[in-house]
C-alpha cells in the first residue's frame, strides 16, 4: 500500500503540473486534430481543376467541341484561351498554368481525311505527381467528346482506335524523376525546421539559464537584439544550403538551370523569414520545451500544405489559402523555378514579395512583443 500511495502522489503531481502547462496541454489535442483535418480533407494525390491554357490555331466545330469537353471535365480549368504560343510558354514557366494544349492549324481537315493529326500538350512536369493523373485521362475525355461529332458522313472515323493522337511534352523534368522535385524542396524543409527551432530556443534558453536579465539590462533596442540574435544563424543556413546543393548535384544529378547568385539572394530572404518567426516564437514560449512544441506545430502544416509532399493544386481552396501564408510554399516555387526552369526575378517576383511581407509582419510582431517583456 505504501508503494501505491507514493505512485499515486507522483501521478497527481504530474496531473497538476500538466494542468499548469496550458500550452503543452493544448498541443496534446491540437496536433491530433490538425493531422486529422489535413490528412482527411486537404491531402489529395489526384489533383483536379488544374489551370490550363489553350492555343487554338483554328476555330472549327470539332475544335470547339474538344475545348468544351476539357472545360467541363474535372481535371482541367481553362483559364486562358486564344493565346499565342509564346504567351502560353511564359504562363507555363511562371507556374500560372499546369498545361498548354496546342491545336495546330489544319487539325480538323486532317482529322476528316483520316490522317490522325496530333494534339500537342505541354505539361509542367517539375512536380510529376501533379500532372500525371490529368494527362492519363485527357485522351479519354477528348475521344468521348469527339464521338458526338463523328456521326453521319464522319462515322467511318469511329472504326479507328483514335481519330487523333496526343503528343505530351513534359517540360522541366521530361523523365519525371521524383528527386528533381523532392531534393530542391528538401532544402526549404531543412531550413524551416532548423532555423525556426534554433532561434526560438535561443531566447528561451536565456530565460532558463538566468541570463535574460543581463540581456534586458543592455542599452540595446529590441530590433538590435533581434538582429544580433538571428544574424549568426544566417551563416548556419548558408552552410546547410551549400551542403544540400552539392549533394543534389553529386548524388542525385539534379539540374541547375538558373542563376546561383539569384538563388543565394532568395535563400537569404527565406532564411530571414524563418529566423524572424523563430524569434517571435521565443517571445511566446516560456521554456525550450514550449519553443519546440511551437516549432513542430508550425512545421507540420508547412510540409503538408506547401506542396512539398503532396500536390498543392490538389488541395481544397481553404487549404491552399493556409498554404499561401506559409513561407515554405513560396520558397518551393522559387527554388524549383530557378533550378529546373531557369526562372529569374520576373517569374518569381510575387513569391519574393510574399516572403518580404511575411518578414515585415512577423518581425513587427516580434519587436512589439519583446518591448512588452521589458515592462
Amino acid at each position: 500500500m505504501g508503494a501505491l500511495s507514493r505512485i499515486f502522489a507522483i501521478f497527481m503531481k504530474e496531473l497538476i503540473q500538466m494542468r499548469r502547462d496550458k500550452m503543452t496541454f493544448a498541443f496534446m489535442f491540437a496536433i491530433p486534430v490538425m493531422q486529422l483535418v489535413i490528412f482527411g480533407f486537404a491531402i489529395n494525390s489526384n489533383p483536379k481543376h488544374l489551370p490550363t491554357a489553350i492555343v487554338a490555331e483554328e476555330q472549327t466545330p470539332i475544335v470547339r467541341t474538344l475545348i468544351h469537353a476539357m472545360s467541363h471535365s474535372q481535371y482541367f480549368d481553362l483559364q486562358y484561351n486564344e493565346l499565342n504560343h509564346d504567351k502560353a510558354e511564359q504562363l507555363l514557366a511562371e507556374g500560372k498554368v499546369a498545361f498548354v494544349l496546342i491545336i495546330p492549324k489544319g487539325f480538323s481537315e486532317n482529322l476528316i481525311r483520316g490522317e490522325r493529326p496530333e494534339l500537342l500538350v505541354e505539361a509542367d512536369a517539375s512536380d510529376p505527381s501533379a500532372s500525371s493523373g490529368a494527362i492519363s485521362f485527357l485522351n479519354t475525355i477528348l475521344n468521348q467528346a469527339l464521338a458526338e461529332e463523328l456521326k453521319g458522313s464522319l462515322s467511318y472515323l469511329q472504326n479507328t482506335p483514335s481519330a487523333f493522337s496526343i503528343v505530351v511534352h513534359p517540360k522541366y523534368n521530361p523523365e519525371g524523376i521524383t528527386q528533381y522535385n523532392i531534393v530542391p524542396g528538401l532544402l526549404g524543409v531543412i531550413i524551416t525546421m532548423t532555423m525556426v527551432m534554433i532561434t526560438s530556443m535561443a531566447m528561451t534558453r536565456e530565460t532558463e539559464q538566468g541570463t535574460m536579465e543581463n540581456l534586458l539590462a543592455m542599452p540595446a533596442k529590441p530590433i538590435e537584439v533581434m538582429i544580433g540574435k538571428i544574424t549568426p544563424y544566417v551563416g548556419v543556413g548558408a552552410v546547410q544550403t551549400l551542403v544540400v546543393l552539392v549533394a543534389a548535384k553529386l548524388l542525385f544529378d539534379v539540374p541547375f538551370v538558373g542563376s546561383i547568385t539569384f538563388l543565394a539572394l532568395c535563400v537569404s530572404i527565406f532564411i530571414l523569414a524563418n529566423l524572424c518567426l523563430g524569434f517571435t516564437f521565443s517571445t511566446i514560449a516560456k521554456s525550450q520545451m514550449q519553443a519546440m512544441q511551437l516549432t513542430f506545430f508550425f512545421f507540420l502544416p508547412s510540409i503538408l500544405l506547401s506542396g512539398f509532399m503532396f500536390p498543392y493544386r490538389g488541395m481544397p481552396v481553404w487549404a491552399q489559402t493556409i498554404g499561401e501564408v506559409l513561407p515554405l510554399t513560396h520558397f518551393l516555387r522559387i527554388i524549383r523555378g530557378i533550378m529546373l526552369k531557369g526562372s529569374g526575378f520576373a517569374q518569381v517576383q510575387n513569391e519574393m514579395l510574399a516572403l518580404g511581407v511575411f518578414i515585415l509582419v512577423v518581425g513587427t510582431v516580434a519587436i512589439l512583443r519583446y518591448k512588452r517583456t521589458l515592462d
